[in-house]
């Protein structure tokens, strides 16, 4: 196995490249972390998690997706599906109906319901990408700064500073 840093040994471009992206990364894990959490939270009093959200933010943004396609989309298999759906199904936030071409397929719908914990999901991300946008990180440096910017602004305001002191560590160690 080559390390990245033999593979990025005989370019200084790549090893610049690489920095940058590597920051981009972390900033992308931390920025993921708070951009899920905000719904994690509201699900769990649901007894839900993550596949349940995603599963209902797709059928609520597209009604009457067949299974076949919410596999395809979600990219999990049958089993994971059918036991998200079973829940979701049992406590009235979607519900299925038989296709009018095809008696075989399965449309999918959110119920009022499922619309209402949809929206609430939507909501407090939209909200979190919103200040982010709106909100550039004056700490980020220039080059790829709007993605680091957006990213920064992703994460929690008081998480800022100790991501930034993380990320700061890791470059003393490499420097």
């Amino acid at each position: 196995m080559t390390s990245r840093a033999t593979r990025a040994a005989g370019s200084d471009e790549a090893i610049a490249a690489g920095s940058a992206g590597d920051d981009l990364i972390e900033l992308l894990f931390f920025a993921y972390r708070d951009f899920v959490g905000d719904p994690d939270r509201i699900l769990a009093q649901y007894g839900f998690g993550r596949a349940h959200h995603r599963v209902l933010h797709f059928v609520d943004r597209y009604p009457g997706l067949t299974i076949a396609e919410l596999l395809d989309i979600l990219r999990i298999t049958k089993q994971s599906l059918n036991r998200v759906l079973k829940d979701l199904i049992g406590q009235d936030y979607i519900a299925q109906k038989t296709g009018t071409s095809d008696r075989r397929q399965r449309l999918l719908f959110c119920t009022p319901a499922g619309t209402a914990l949809a929206g609430d999901l939507i909501d407090v991300q939209a909200r979190r990408v919103a200040r982010a946008l709106a909100e550039p990180d004056p700490g980020v440096g220039t080059g790829l700064a709007t993605a680091e910017s957006f990213l920064f602004g992703m994460i929690e305001p008081d998480e800022r500073a100790a991501v930034r002191r993380l990320m700061a560590r890791r470059i003393r160690s490499v420097a």
